[in-house]
């Protein structure tokens, strides 16, 4: 049986076509998938040769679906229920996991047991991903759509709770892409008593202020750090986030952020990339840096149930909604700035 998916034949080509649909495990499940989130991550696989090569390959992993069918020796979920499928797989064995810090999990064959295959209209989920978990129950009344919006929180969610962002902290965000305009809203729900946004996209920025944004600062016609300074009396914020992809944005970070302040570094950089630190800064200033990946199991529990609870305003972030087909345009807006978050309908 076929399936239309959305394949990657290498950087900047992707093709919505049809391939086999994946058989059911024994042990598993087939999720039909309702909707599958755009990340930025995917972008950047999607846009530069991710896998060296090896292609075709299927990317998505914010996941959202209904049990079309199950495997007969699989008794915990039941056809037709609407699952949210987390793309960590912890084994709560290792030394990482016992730690407290399952996102950095260092048993390789669980931790690739599920995360992505999402642009696609099935997705097979074997037994091992079901008994070790990270399968969410959508509640009754909430859309795909914003049951998606769980995966890209997680992260978010976990660095926030982890770096203790409240009242009163003055808040630097470093990129206003959709992972800044989360940490934005999340942030004000957490307390923070002001935060600033920066970024080269002027339209970015202008939509950040509906995520609880108080001062936005466009760093393609002022320097960032003489800006920030000048809203904190020449102080600092309390923390500062880079956000996003580039080496410079955490150079600059450094000079942004208190005495005795801390400064995450939240955006993946490119492979191999090295970023220049002011390391007498760092050291008379007492800053610390931390870098931060991922969420625990219990962070991302609890960052789904903050994604589908009926006061978070998930329509306020989901911009576009868009057939599969049409994925090439959901990159370009999304890189653009004109959209914040784009969601894939598979079916549509």
């Amino acid at each position: 049986m076929k399936m239309k998916a959305a394949l990657m034949y290498g950087p900047n080509d992707i093709r919505v076509e049809e391939t086999e649909k994946p058989a059911c495990p024994e042990d598993g499940l087939i999720l039909k998938i309702m909707a599958v989130g755009l990340c930025g991550s995917d972008i950047r696989n999607l846009t530069t040769d991710s896998r060296k090569g090896n292609y075709p390959f299927i990317y998505g992993h914010e996941i959202v679906g209904e049990v079309c069918e199950t495997g007969s020796s699989q008794t915990k979920y039941q056809i037709g229920q609407r699952l949210f499928l987390f793309p960590g797989t912890y084994c709560m064995e290792c030394d990482e996991c016992l730690s407290g810090h399952s996102e950095n999990c260092s048993n390789t064959h669980v931790a690739k047991l599920a995360g992505t295959g999402g642009f696609a209209q099935y997705i097979a989920v074997g037994g091992e991903k079901i008994k070790y978990g990270g399968i969410y129950e959508i509640p009754d009344g909430v859309s795909y759509e914003a049951a998606s919006l769980g995966e890209p929180l997680t992260s978010v969610f976990a660095c926030l709770e982890n770096i203790k962002v409240g009242y009163p902290d003055t808040l630097v965000i470093i990129g206003a892409g959709p992972i800044g305009d989360f940490m934005a809203q999340i942030s004000k729900i957490r307390g923070a008593q002001r935060i600033i946004m920066i970024d080269i996209n002027q339209n970015r920025l202008e939509m950040a202020k509906q995520f609880g944004v108080d001062e936005i600062i466009n760093s393609s016609v002022e320097d960032p750090i003489e800006a920030i300074m000048r809203l904190t009396n020449s102080k600092g914020a309390d923390k500062v986030i880079s956000a996003t992809p580039a080496n410079a944005t955490q150079t600059q970070s450094i000079h942004m952020v208190k005495k005795g302040g801390l400064v995450v570094f939240f955006g993946g950089v490119p492979k191999g990339s090295m970023t220049e630190l002011d390391c007498n800064l760092i050291h008379y200033n007492n800053i610390w840096i931390k870098g931060h990946f991922g969420a625990s199991y219990d962070q991302s529990k609890r960052a789904f149930q903050l994604a589908t609870a009926p006061n978070f305003p998930s329509d306020k972030f989901i911009t576009h909604i868009l057939p599969l087909d049409k994925i090439n345009e959901g990159i370009e807006l999304t890189r653009s700035g004109e959209a914040v978050k784009v969601v894939l309908h598979p079916w549509d």
